[in-house]
């Protein structure tokens, strides 16, 4: 497949580059600075909002790993409008980096978990801006998409288990009693879906088992 990562230089979307690449999959990098590019792949250099509809024509698969500032919680939302809008006269399919403040915390799906007391109150301006961005995502009528979120604790510097579990988007947990994903882990499961194919317009979850 033709797959091009949007922030292909940040950690998750190393991660997912490399993983592609190994795969055999023609991989390019959509990113704002090529001298942080770790591997050397063709790439657009260019700002996300930059993008045209014409440079995202030809690939299969978009990977959204763009991960906003944190004093700017608000370029999930608006970074997402402008991919859906660039890809809506596309076959490509759009897969997003999620975050796991949008998952239900039980199956009557009336809570987020980042609307929970306990949610960490540094993260919440991230989150909700997150859980915003899927829902505007779902209202989205001309773009395939699937929004893939990682466990609550979401470890970078997690080993490669290869084992994970795929859930929905309801919060789920291990079988220690935790929810928990490594990077390396979510990006094996996250490159798994795009290759088994189906998951269209559909929140999913990846954890550790």
């Amino acid at each position: 497949m033709k797959i091009g990562i949007v922030g292909a230089t940040g950690k998750q979307g190393t991660l997912l580059l490399l993983e592609a690449y190994k795969r055999g999959h023609e991989v390019t990098a959509l990113i704002r600075n090529q001298a942080k590019l770790a591997y050397e792949v063709p790439y657009i250099e260019k700002e996300l909002y930059d993008l045209t509809e014409n440079e995202v024509a030809n690939f299969d698969v978009i990977i959204d790993a763009f991960n906003a500032p944190t004093i700017m919680p608000q370029l999930h939302q608006t970074s997402l409008r402008h991919l859906t809008k660039i890809l809506k006269h596309s076959d490509a399919r759009l897969f997003v980096v999620g975050g796991a403040g949008s998952l239900a915390t039980d199956s009557s799906r009336t809570i987020q978990l980042y609307e929970t007391p306990d949610f960490p109150s540094d993260f919440y301006p991230v989150a909700k801006s997150m859980a915003l961005a899927l829902d505007e995502l779902k209202k989205s009528q001309h773009t395939t998409w699937t929004y893939i979120s990682p466990a609550a604790d979401f470890s970078v510097e997690g080993d490669l288990t290869k084992n994970y579990q795929l859930s929905n988007d309801v919060l789920t947990l291990n079988s220690q009693g935790k929810s928990y994903i490594s990077y390396a882990d979510y990006a094996l499961g996250f490159m798994d879906v795009i290759e088994k194919g189906g998951y269209e317009n559909t929140h999913l979850s990846l954890v550790s088992n």
